[in-house]
C-alpha cells in the first residue's frame, strides 16, 4: 500500500469509530477485509488510528478525513503529497479545507488535555498540578517495555539476546527487570529471548508494582486477567502464586505462558478460592477505567461514561472487600489499578478502610503516565493488630 492509501484506510476506520464502532474490532475488521495489506500496511494503519484517538479533540475532532489532515499538520507532513487522489489514496484538498487548515483551532482546557469535558473536573481533582502533564503524556505513543525471567538469564543476557534478533534496549532507571525497546518493538515476539521465556511483555509501572509488595509465602493474583504479574511473582520466588480470574478464559495462555518462563503457577476457580486459602498476600489489580494506560487504548477514554465509571467503582468496593477476606492473618492486601482516578483509587481505599477499621493502610503509591511507564496505583493494607 502507497502511504496514501494507508492514510485513506485509517479514514475509512475512523469513520467508523465515529459511528460507533469499537476501535479494535473496526481495525480488526478492516484487515480481514483488506487481505491485500501486508504486516507494515496494518501496522501503519493502526498507527495512523491510534495517533489520532490519543488527540482528537486537540486536532479539533471532525469526520476522519479531516482528523487525518489535522494529524498530518501537527506532524510536519505534507499534506498535499498524500491527499493527491492518485491510486488509493484521498481526494485533494478542496479550497474549503486548505482554508480550514490554515485557521488555529481554539480549545478548551480539556480539549487541550484531550479528555471529555465530564471528565476534566475528575482529572483536576485527582492529579492535581499533574494533570495537565499526565494528560499531554497520554497523547504520545507509549514506549514498550519487557520484563526480564530472572530464572532464564539476567537483563545483560536478554539484551545481548534481544540485541543479536535486531531488537535494541535499555535498562529501566528504577525497575532492576524492566528493558525499554526504543526500537523495532514489533521484532520482540520473534526473537528468540521472547520464544525461549526469557523476557515477557510487561509495563515497568506494573513490574513496579510487583517489586513493592515483595515476595514470600503464598501468593494469589485476585484479577489475574492474562496472568502476567502472576508470573512476575512467580520468577521472584520460590514460594506458591495462584492465579485467578471471574473470566477464566483469560487465563487459558497462562500454562503455556508459565512453562515458558519456569516458573509455576497454579490457576484456581472462584470455587475453589475458599479451599486454597488464605493467602499471605492478595493482589488484586481490579477492573478499572485503564486511565493510566489509554496512551495504549485511546479508544477505551472516549467510551468511557459517567455511568461506566460509577459502575466500575462499585465493582472496585466489591473485589477490595471480597480479597481481603481471602488474606491470611498475617497477610497483606494489595489493591491496584491502572487508572490515576481518585474515584478508582484513593477513594475506594478510604471507604473500605472506614468499613473495616481493622485494616490499615501501610503504602499508597500512584505512579503518573510518562517516558517511565503506564499511570498505576498501589495500595498495601495489613490488619492494625499485625503492624
Amino acid at each position: 500500500m502507497t502511504p496514501g492509501a494507508r492514510v485513506a484506510a485509517a479514514i475509512t476506520v475512523l469513520d467508523q469509530i465515529r459511528d460507533g464502532a469499537n476501535g479494535e474490532q473496526a481495525l480488526t475488521a478492516w484487515a480481514r477485509g483488506s487481505r491485500f495489506a501486508g504486516a507494515k500496511d496494518r501496522a501503519a494503519v493502526r498507527d495512523h488510528v491510534f495517533d489520532v484517538l490519543r488527540s482528537k479533540r486537540s486536532l479539533g475532532d471532525g469526520d476522519g478525513r479531516t482528523l487525518m489532515q489535522r494529524l498530518m499538520q501537527r506532524d510536519g507532513v505534507d499534506i498535499e503529497l498524500i491527499f493527491n487522489g492518485i491510486g488509493h489514496a484521498p481526494e485533494p484538498l478542496r479550497d474549503e479545507e486548505r482554508a480550514a487548515l490554515a485557521q488555529p483551532i481554539v480549545l478548551s482546557d480539556a480539549a487541550a488535555c484531550d479528555l471529555p469535558d465530564w471528565l476534566w473536573p475528575i482529572w483536576q481533582d485527582s492529579l492535581g498540578e499533574n494533570a495537565q502533564p499526565a494528560a499531554h503524556a497520554q497523547q504520545a505513543r507509549a514506549d514498550v517495555f519487557l520484563r526480564v525471567n530472572l530464572r532464564r538469564g539476567s537483563a545483560a543476557h536478554a539484551m545481548a539476546a534481544l540485541a543479536q534478533d535486531g531488537v535494541m534496549t535499555e535498562p529501566h532507571p528504577q525497575v532492576a527487570t524492566c528493558l525499554r525497546v526504543p526500537d523495532n518493538p514489533r521484532r520482540v515476539k520473534t526473537s528468540a529471548a521472547y520464544l525461549t521465556g526469557l523476557v515477557e511483555l510487561q509495563d515497568a509501572s506494573s513490574q513496579r508494582a510487583v517489586e513493592l509488595v515483595g515476595a514470600g509465602g503464598r501468593i494469589l493474583d485476585y484479577c489475574a486477567g492474562g496472568g502476567g504479574k502472576a508470573l512476575a511473582f512467580a520468577d521472584l520466588q520460590d514460594g506458591q502464586v495462584f492465579a485467578h480470574d471471574i473470566a477464566p478464559q483469560r487465563m487459558k495462555d497462562l500454562p503455556d505462558r508459565a512453562a515458558r518462563a519456569g516458573v509455576s503457577v497454579q490457576t484456581v476457580t472462584t470455587a475453589q478460592l475458599p479451599s486454597h486459602g488464605p493467602f499471605d498476600v492478595v493482589f488484586c489489580d481490579a477492573p478499572c477505567s485503564g486511565s493510566g494506560t489509554w496512551r495504549r487504548t485511546p479508544d477505551a477514554k472516549w467510551r468511557l461514561t459517567p455511568e461506566r465509571l460509577d459502575a466500575l467503582c462499585q465493582i472496585q468496593k466489591d473485589v477490595i472487600t471480597q480479597a481481603a477476606g481471602l488474606v491470611a492473618e498475617n497477610g497483606v492486601l494489595a489493591y491496584a489499578t491502572c487508572s490515576v482516578l481518585r474515584p478508582e483509587n484513593d477513594a475506594i481505599v478510604d471507604a473500605f478502610t472506614r468499613a473495616n477499621p481493622e485494616w490499615s493502610v501501610v503504602l499508597r503509591d500512584q505512579a503518573l503516565p510518562g517516558p517511565d511507564g503506564d499511570g498505576f496505583f498501589l495500595c498495601l493494607l495489613q490488619r492494625k493488630n499485625n503492624l
